[in-house]
């Protein structure tokens, strides 16, 4: 029996104590961590050892194992045989005209698309992408997939996929204690986390509002159940619970409003205390409840039979992800009860406010569902203050308002690898090719806090690099999975046989995404100097990009780059322009052009370094341009146009483009004022923009995953570039206002969009 198959045996969850320490040494380590480090020599070798490479520098590794996957897969072919097996496709088939020529066909036709694909597809391998979530998958993750995808078991039964599904639960327990929640069934004081794969984040967040919806009436069918001349009217007159404020009382005699606001404990703990106290099984109970959970006579119709006028709703932040209010309108709350909470100026919801939409909420005896927290927004990398939302959930529950905190780290997830502590317990020392800054403090301490979530999303198919479709949702507590079947909650944990499609929104699904997802893991690691180093490594080079476009412009300029992360001297509360300046003039002299090895030995530089950008490696930026004056355009539509033209130029827009002819890649997107507000207000006035126009902003953004990018000051390479675009673009319009006359100059502010749409 392999090492592989005697660790997965019997379902047998393997501790990763040698890679990540218990919560509470976590915590320590959390806090004892520092800012950023200096890696050693061996960090970044490491990590090279992992990738294709930009240039295919690993491509004889590759391919020698692309061979062994067909010659395995072959031996297992052959090692399949009975005594009465014979030679399927025999050597006169084989030597047909019919075969030989499909064959041909096939080799046509692959040639084609091969030579396709290389020409055609966007060069996510390369340093020079900065667009969008994604680079080079690992190899460890593709021979993971590509062996097992020749299998191709379907992960949705256990008779489908045996291996694979044990691979997928073991995947689970692994994203659930990098998350931070507990796996060991012998730390009884504690639920039991639970996770699987889906096929991406959206699926995942779909799930985890449908788990929601479940839980929050499950108590209300169950009172359906006890009602007289039901099936478990017997228990009526004994049967407690324990309130949302602390008190035990008969179900039976429950209002509405008390039965809504259930704690999460106390729901999933029903089948145990039914088990304990009466001796029902959780086959009875799922014959009885069956006839009254939501899954079977939907929500409406509880809503209707309790006499519930304001349906619960779920509270989100201004910068979620659409597939939020797709999964209301899926799980039937409708997306006009998808509330979204206010950001603040750093594009992280506004806590003040979620306080008080749930006072309103309470006040007006409207149940709530969850409250998602985003852990990494995709367009501005900002993480949502997890621990004020957990503080605010603690508080109303005191006021007898129940609901579930969910931690959408989809983007945000592996990031929690940086605060784990490695296997080797070495010490930083030297100087390497790629540097690492660490999470900011305040960052580390949201990802530590996300244990305490109910629920959490995670894409490994993000910044796990793993091959599409490879999503996650982990349960803090993993009772929480039964409430997806029509039953209700099984009284054992036992996954042995399980066949865990039951649980999810899909059906088939791959057992290659599992497999990638675990071979990945076990190979790179989920501490710091495994996913860790990766993901510092990419957040260095964030940080490097946040400078450039910090520091890029000055008042001399006919341009100016505008982060939408302020620098912390525009933060001071002594800030002025001098100061300012100040600061941008030590990001030229101390930060920009300076190599790796000089930079990291300026502990000043590497402090303000690791203040810049957002809290995870994503950069949100706009561009603005001068008057000959020197003067800032007021005006939206332009400085919009602008962006759009820089846009434009470094991007694929069209399939008449050849995406290797793009010398670098960044994305965007639009801050829509109704959604933004004062964060998209403020930003307007950082870039000398009438700030009263209403109008959405188009706001540029580069995300930084490649760990490659910063080897031999690239970067700086990459912002001349873009630096170039902006130039060529401005003085687009400079030429244009040359052939006016000066009183149309004058008064011609919107002319630079008139000209460069007639003259792209």
């Amino acid at each position: 029996m392999s090492h592989l198959q005697s660790h997965l045996k019997g379902f047998i969850p393997k501790p990763m104590a040698s890679h990540s320490p218990s919560g509470d040494h976590l915590s320590q380590f959390s806090r004892d961590h520092c800012r950023y480090r200096v890696p050693l020599n061996t960090d970044h070798e490491r990590v090279s050892a992992l990738f294709l490479g930009p240039k295919a520098e690993n491509a004889n590794f590759l391919r020698k194992y692309f061979n062994i996957v067909v010659d395995i897969q072959a031996q297992g072919r052959k090692d399949y045989q009975f005594d009465d097996d014979q030679i399927f496709i025999t050597p006169k088939i084989m030597s047909s005209e019919t075969f030989c020529m499909t064959q041909k066909l096939i080799e046509d036709k692959f040639t084609e698309l091969a030579e396709c694909l290389s020409k055609q597809s966007i060069p996510f391998y390369s340093p020079r992408y900065s667009a969008h979530m994604t680079m080079d998958v690992s190899m460890p993750a593709i021979l993971g997939y590509l062996s097992t995808m020749m299998y191709n078991p379907n992960n949705v039964a256990f008779e489908a996929s045996p291996f694979t599904t044990q691979l997928e639960l073991e995947v689970g327990r692994q994203m659930s204690e990098m998350l931070g929640y507990n796996i060991n069934k012998s730390e009884s004081d504690k639920p039991l986390g639970w996770g699987h794969i889906a096929c991406d984040g959206t699926i995942a967040n779909i799930e985890a509002v449908w788990a929601s919806r479940n839980l929050k009436f499950y108590p209300l069918s169950l009172r359906d159940a006890m009602a007289p001349g039901a099936q478990l009217e017997f228990i009526a007159d004994t049967f407690e619970v324990q309130t949302c404020l602390g008190e035990t009382k008969l179900l039976k005699d429950l209002e509405t409003w008390e039965l809504l606001n259930l704690p999460i404990d106390s729901v999933l703990g029903i089948p145990e205390k039914l088990y304990a106290q009466y001796g029902i099984s959780s086959q009875f109970l799922d014959n009885v409840m069956n006839q009254y959970i939501i899954q079977t006579i939907s929500k409406d119709e509880l809503e209707k039979r309790w006499g519930i006028t304001q349906t619960p709703q779920l509270l989100v932040p201004n910068t979620k992800h659409y597939s939020w209010p797709k999964a209301a309108a899926i799980a039937g709350l409708g997306s006009i009860n998808a509330i979204d909470v206010p950001i603040d100026y750093d594009a992280r919801m506004n806590t003040k406010l979620l306080r008080e939409y749930l006072q309103e909420r309470l006040d007006n005896k409207q149940a709530v569902y969850t409250v998602v927290a985003v852990m990494g927004t995709t367009e501005e990398g900002a993480v949502d203050r997890i621990d004020e939302i957990l503080k605010i959930r603690d508080e109303f529950k005191t006021k007898g308002l129940s609901f579930l905190v969910h931690a959408d780290a989809a983007w945000g997830g592996y990031f929690a690898s940086m605060t784990r502590p490695g296997p080797r317990g070495r010490t930083d020392d030297g100087s390497d090719f790629v540097p690492h800054v660490g999470l900011r403090k305040d960052t580390q301490i949201q990802l530590e806090s996300m244990k305490f979530a109910d629920s959490i999303t995670i894409d490994p198919h993000k910044a796990g690099y793993i091959p599409y479709p490879a999503g996650g949702l982990c349960y803090r507590d993993g009772r929480m999975r039964y409430l997806l079947t029509w039953a209700a909650p099984y009284l054992h944990q036992d996954t042995t046989g399980e066949s865990i499609g039951v649980y999810g929104v899909e059906g088939s699904k791959p057992g290659a995404a599992a497999a990638a997802v675990w071979l990945a893991h076990e190979v790179i690691g989920l501490h710091e100097e495994g996913y860790g180093a990766l993901l510092g490594e990419a957040s260095y080079s964030c940080r490097r990009f946040a400078s450039h476009w910090a520091a890029m412009s000055d008042d001399k300029t006919d341009f100016t780059v505008v982060p939408l992360n302020p620098l912390p001297s525009e933060l001071a509360p002594d800030t002025s322009e001098e100061k300012v300046a100040e600061q941008k003039q030590f990001i030229r002299d101390r930060i920009l052009f300076k190599s790796n090895e000089e930079l990291v030995q300026d502990k000043e530089a590497m402090e303000l370094l690791n203040q810049l950008g957002s809290d995870l490696n994503i950069n949100a930026f706009a561009c603005n341009f001068r008057y000959r004056d020197g003067t800032l355009n007021t005006n939206i539509e332009e400085a919009n146009y602008l962006n759009q033209r820089i846009f434009e130029k470094l991007s694929v827009t069209s399939t008449a483009e050849n995406p290797l002819e793009i010398p670098f890649y960044i994305t965007a997107t639009t801050f829509a004022q109704h959604e933004y507000k004062d964060c998209a207000t403020r930003f307007k006035e950082r870039l000398g923009l009438d700030a009263s126009d209403p109008q959405d902003l188009f706001v540029l953004r580069n995300v930084v995953m490649s760990p490659f990018s910063t080897s031999g000051g690239f970067i700086g390479n990459l912002a001349n570039t873009f630096q170039k675009v902006v130039e060529e673009e401005v003085e687009a319009r400079y030429q244009f206002l040359r052939c006016l006359s000066t009183s149309d100059a004058n008064s011609s502010d919107s002319m630079f969009a008139n000209v460069t749409r007639a003259n792209p």
